[in-house]
């Protein structure tokens, strides 16, 4: 009878959107599963629990991914999170090393589920000819990348920009929906996919064992760099893309909008912010997470808002009520810090990914990483402007085939058939007939997806993809696995990243919290009676605050090297009003009975290597858990500041690496051969006694 009745409320739900307006809610906890009472889930806990998951995930109805192959749908993408296996686009299993315990589809806003539709052989539309039979088996292959490139590199935009009509203009006219300006956009399919990822959302999410969110990803960014952009065209179509701001937006529960808010309706992230804000009046909560910062060109987290202003306190409580976290690590590269930003922090030089999205042009490091906007935060607050970058952090995977690849040791990249082999991700030698196709192809459009790196006789695939990584995860503290507990710990910045590791990790500042032995099972009980964990605010006297860390490694990971604090200050200089900031990297506890020295404030190494031969590690050194209370030896009680943990792995090898060795080859020159897994607290913030 439950089948018959989803069936029936769904048939009824697909009814009433073709009735509505891309704004109207619609209730779907009819097709969800039986909520129990807060608190009546399995393993609730008052301390909180671990739980770790991924915030950006694309299916079959993102256009990047179909173009590229995948098929997957949002319950492929569901099952492959609670541990089943699902087909890659060419062809191979995938399967997680262990389940997540939370996970959200987000498919573009924009063309969601048209590109899909365009590949249908009964679709008629004029232009989309090229598409057609896209991804049936037999064109599923290395050979169609070629032809994959050109679509997604000129053959979409062109189709968007140049298919406009007077019957859509009307349309445009009366809704003031940018879509409805182009004749090849099909709102019923993009409305039909939202409903697929909605519903699937709805189905595959269990109060306790695991917790999906309805989401999407805002897909904004900028036509021209360092310029006043509020008038660019929305659509996109102008010059090259100059800089990423995306952000993902995560419903909090069962109520969401008949269409999500997409770059057709504006590129402004503000309005995005403005239309969240609208829901919120409304009863319907959701947050907003930037994501590849990296790639922004310096335009992700600046001074000016978009209309070229400066930013006041208004515009901080704007943003930081829609945006609280920040995702700082994903497959296209880590925004921690950039070695040009950190050149004393010997760890900044982390999967760097040093290009704009989606081009070869180089992303400006200042306004694009995470610490530095932290930096910034404080010294709008020391002008009084507020602080609109006072953030948390999660980690993500971001990948196009609906599975998380954040296994360095199983890395099947994210964009489905253009990087699924060691060849296309450029980390294995090219064979002679892929090399030549290469070569014939190089006048496509979408050549520069690939392109040819030589070191002597070998070829090389040399895309961007050589500078991904196999991360990430998002991790909250939380009291139980269900959408308000998780959610609630977004909103208080309960959470931190990893680089794919399933670190543990706890942080928490306060007065006395030392006088609870560390060894004490009520530890955490007092932590958060005495003090406020990692996302929290912390008013001070005239001593440093007592922190308490503590990291667990991941049992299937590497042993832990080091834990580090990363703080961050306002200086003031004689004379100056307002102070400079500033940072320093504390080394907290070490490995291996080894101390951190009072003067450089750094551990010794504790000798733990790599063979390189089949990517063994030392089985003797390192930390299976390092736990710690700190005092920062330069506490000012006068500074505004921030304070986040680090965390380090012994090296491991990375992705490349363990290509190359099952392929028989050397270790592409240019790469990184090892790295340190790693994961990223949210802060601490220090704030003096008025």
């Amino acid at each position: 009878m439950r089948y018959i009745y989803r069936n029936l409320s769904l048939v009824f739900v697909v009814f009433l959107w073709s009735c509505t307006s891309g704004d109207d809610i619609v209730d779907y906890s009819n097709l969800g599963p039986d909520e129990t009472e807060s608190g009546n889930t399995p393993g609730f806990s008052e301390d909180r629990n671990v739980y770790f998951g991924d915030l950006h995930v694309h299916t079959k109805h993102s256009f990047d991914a179909y173009i590229f192959g995948t098929t997957a749908t949002p319950d492929d993408a569901y099952k492959y999170a609670k541990g089943g296996t699902i087909q890659h686009p060419l062809g191979f299993d995938m399967q997680l090393r262990e389940p997540l315990d939370f996970y959200a589809v987000t498919d573009h806003g924009f063309l969601m589920g048209n590109v899909e539709w365009w590949a249908d052989p009964n679709n008629t539309t004029p232009g989309t000819e090229s598409f057609t039979n896209l991804n049936i088996p037999e064109n599923r292959t290395v050979e169609s990348i070629p032809r994959r490139g050109a679509l997604f590199a000129t053959q979409v935009r062109s189709l968007v920009s140049s298919g406009f009509s007077f019957k859509g203009m009307v349309k445009y006219l009366w809704t003031g929906d940018q879509a409805r300006l182009i004749s090849i956009y099909d709102v019923d399919k993009h409305r039909s996919a939202w409903r697929d990822i909605i519903r699937s959302a709805q189905e595959h999410n269990d109060p306790g064992n695991f917790t999906t969110f309805v989401a999407y990803e805002y897909t904004s960014s900028t036509t021209r760099s360092g310029e006043n952009v509020s008038t660019l065209n929305p659509l996109g179509t102008g010059p090259y893309e100059g800089g990423n701001l995306h952000r993902n937006v995560v419903f909090k529960g069962d109520r969401v909008t008949v269409e999500p808010f997409s770059r057709l309706k504006s590129l402004n992230p503000e309005d995005l912010w403005t239309w969240m804000d609208g829901l919120r009046d409304r009863g319907v909560d959701t947050l907003a997470i930037p994501h590849n910062s990296n790639g922004s060109n310096g335009q992700m987290f600046e001074l000016e808002n978009w209309a070229g202003y400066p930013i006041g306190k208004e515009y901080a409580e704007f943003r930081m009520r829609n945006e609280p976290l920040v995702e700082i690590t994903q497959v296209k590269g880590t925004s921690d810090t950039h070695p040009l930003l950190s050149p004393n922090d010997e760890w900044a030089d982390f999967e760097i990914m040093d290009t704009r999205e989606g081009g070869t042009g180089w992303s400006r490091p200042d306004g694009s990483y995470v610490r530095q906007a932290y930096l910034d935060g404080i010294s709008l607050q020391e002008e009084q402007r507020g602080n609109p970058y006072k953030f948390g952090l999660v980690g993500a995977s971001d990948t196009h085939t609906g599975a998380i690849s954040d296994d360095e040791s199983d890395f099947h990249s994210k964009i489905g058939i253009l990087d699924g082999t060691p060849q296309g991700r450029g980390s294995v030698p090219l064979p002679d007939e892929q090399v030549q196709l290469i070569m014939d192809n190089d006048d496509l459009p979408g050549a520069r997806l690939i392109g040819l790196k030589k070191f002597g006789d070998t070829y090389y695939s040399n895309p961007g993809f050589r500078q991904w990584s196999a991360s990430g995860l998002a991790v909250v503290w939380a009291e139980e696995n269900t959408r308000d507990s998780i959610f609630n710990a977004f909103r208080r910045k309960e959470t931190y990243a990893t680089s794919g590791s399933k670190i543990k990790l706890r942080f928490f500042a306060g007065e006395d919290l030392s006088d609870t032995s560390l060894s004490d099972e009520d530890l955490i009980k007092q932590a958060y009676s005495k003090g406020v964990p990692m996302g929290g605010d912390l008013v001070g006297g005239d001593e440093s605050p007592e922190f308490l860390v503590w990291a667990v490694s991941d049992t299937r990971g590497a042993p832990l090297q080091r834990v580090q604090i990363i703080k961050g200050f306002a200086e003031n200089a004689i004379g100056e009003p307002v102070g400079r900031p500033n940072e320093q990297v504390y080394d907290v506890a070490c490995s291996d009975g080894l101390e951190v020295d009072p003067e450089t404030h750094r551990c010794a190494d504790n000798g733990a290597k790599v063979n390189l031969s089949d990517c063994s590690i030392s089985s003797n050194l390192g930390a299976s858990e390092l736990k710690t209370y700190w005092k920062d030896p330069d506490f000012n009680p006068t500074q505004k500041a921030f304070y986040y943990v680090r965390v380090l792995e012994n090296p491991t090898c990375r992705w490349s690496t363990w290509d190359a060795i099952r392929n028989g080859v050397e270790p592409r020159p240019d790469l990184h051969k090892t790295l340190q897994e790693r994961a990223w607290s949210s802060p601490i913030w220090y704030t003096p006694e008025a």
